[in-house]
């Protein structure tokens, strides 16, 4: 397996699983392309848990609980709204084939989603790989201002409640750093990877559904 190693259209959960194991994540063209190909990228987006960061905005929302967050509901209707094509942007890099491999992945629980949901309807979530003390976070999706933030933010508090050491989210943005995700280089990426592995996280430390206070403290409780 290789950095942009060609593409191929086979992609079965025991390649993902192996695949995210040796610091890999496979990725399309396009929303249309039926292939896909394996990235390791020489600088990865890293968020060692005691790094986090919660903004004071982001935290006033988690605490007065603006969506009710939950967990696994809806898990494909959050891929396909990751991969809807935004205003922003023309194509998506998750195809058909990644969503029912990773949907496979999550009927045999190694992916989860977190979502927030208002008035009945899903507003924003995000969904990834959960492995040893790892969660490889893959995409997120936001209707509504926040949205996404509170997801990302109960994620955290729910990983940092089940022993996980790692959130890996693929690449570095500057919207991530505000949250402390640092760039790394690929070596040093490994080494954090591999100690997170070691562990046996619990995603179901907390309920499926739990207070925005609750999450708040689990997270000052590490800083």
């Amino acid at each position: 397996m290789h950095s942009d190693s060609g593409k191929g259209s086979a992609l079965s959960t025991d390649d993902l699983l192996k695949a995210y194991t040796l610091g890999y994540f496979p990725m399309s063209e396009g929303r249309d392309d039926p292939d896909v190909f394996w990235v390791l990228p020489e600088h990865r987006g890293a968020l060692p848990l005691e790094e986090f960061h919660l903004p004071k905005s982001v935290k006033k929302a988690v605490r007065q609980d603006l969506f009710e967050v939950r967990i696994n509901t809806d898990f494909r209707r959050v891929m396909h709204e990751c991969a809807a094509i935004a205003m922003e942007r023309e194509d998506t890099w998750i195809n058909d084939r990644i969503i029912e491999t990773y949907c496979e992945l999550h009927e045999m629980g190694f992916a989860h989603s977190v979502e927030s949901w208002q008035d009945g309807q899903m507003v924003g979530g995000l969904y990834g790989v959960s492995l040893g003390g790892a969660f490889f976070g893959e995409s997120m999706f936001s209707r509504i201002d926040n949205a996404s933030k509170v997801a990302f933010t109960h994620l955290v508090g729910r990983m940092i409640s089940g022993g996980y050491s790692l959130l890996d989210t693929q690449f570095y943005t500057s919207h991530l750093a505000q949250f402390g995700v640092m760039e790394v280089p690929k070596i040093m990426y490994q080494k954090l990877l591999d100690q997170a592995l070691s562990a046996r996280g619990n995603f179901f430390a907390l309920p499926y559904k739990v207070a925005g206070s609750t999450i708040v403290q689990a997270i000052t409780q590490t800083s």
